[in-house]
């Protein structure tokens, strides 16, 4: 049996230390910003890329590129190693339907190659916590076959809660129609959204006011814990350059469950590009998404 190599794509907002450490391989996703596209060798910092938006630069998308996908695997299939990709939602993107052409053309062409693509059906780093679940597990000596089962049997219970703080950034990509955006910004209405099972960014409910949102979604999860409550597994906050509001409630889930391991990091400019400056998701384990 092949030893195998974990990979991902950049829209799982893992922390690059954690990369680095787990040798985890990054497919890039792309966005292109005043005329320049970004994601392979050329990068903004996510504050650089914040303030931009701030400023009213608009970014617009872009699904991994084909031919990198194919280069990032043959490189790894020429070591002699299995792949296990972990994708970002197949209903958002593009990048998903890419890397499973990509790897089917990979092992047509070198016989005996093994690539198990699993679509998380989530985003961000709810699509990290799969990558941080299998490394767990290949550390524990399972075999590829069995994270790649254990990942599918047990997809639905990796949630996520969100909320932006610019109800028109959604409004620009199709989510809320712009008479929403306008309302509701003059209230202050700050939606509530999930990933749902068909991967999808689902309204789920609303609060008044940024510290109401924050607060309301960490009790959301609380709720929808269930089972998982009282694992001592982790929870993820991603920020869209808003660390003041993701260490506020990041402090609300370590009073309500100082047991959980808490990861905090920020969501990428391709994700970023449609959920605006000041968004924060919380990402955890639970019984239903």
């Amino acid at each position: 049996m092949n030893d195998f190599v974990i990979t991902a794509d950049s829209n799982s907002d893992l922390l690059d230390l954690y990369i680095k450490e787990n040798n985890i391989g990054i497919i890039p996703h792309y966005y292109d910003l005043e005329g320049v596209t970004y994601g392979d060798e050329i990068n903004l910092t996510p504050k650089e890329f914040y303030d931009k938006m701030r400023e009213g630069k608009m970014p617009t998308t872009m699904a991994s590129n084909p031919q990198v996908i194919r280069d990032t695997f043959q490189k790894y299939i020429d070591q002699g190693l299995d792949i296990l990709h972990i994708s970002f939602s197949s209903a958002l993107s593009g990048g998903c339907s890419n890397v499973v052409s990509g790897a089917r053309d990979i092992c047509e062409e070198n016989p005996g190659a093994k690539i198990i693509v699993v679509d998380t059906l989530n985003v961000s780093l709810g699509e990290g916590m799969f990558v941080m679940k299998a490394v767990q597990m290949k550390k524990e000596g399972k075999s590829i076959d069995d994270i790649a089962s254990w990942l599918e049997k047990h997809k639905m219970e990796f949630c996520v809660r969100f909320t932006v703080d610019d109800l028109f950034h959604l409004q620009r990509g199709g989510r809320i129609s712009k008479t929403t955006a306008i309302i509701g910004s003059m209230m202050s209405v700050k939606p509530i959204l999930y990933v749902n099972e068909e991967g999808k960014l689902v309204a789920l409910t609303s609060s008044r006011g940024r510290k109401k949102s924050l607060n309301t979604i960490c009790n959301q999860m609380i709720e929808s814990m269930g089972k998982f409550k009282d694992d001592k597994d982790m929870v993820c906050i991603a920020h869209g350059d808003a660390l003041e509001d993701a260490n506020y409630l990041a402090k609300l889930v370590k009073e309500a469950l100082p047991h959980k391991e808490i990861i905090i990091n920020t969501v990428s400019p391709s994700i970023g590009a449609h959920s605006g400056p000041g968004a924060i998701g919380l990402c955890f384990m639970g019984e239903k998404r």
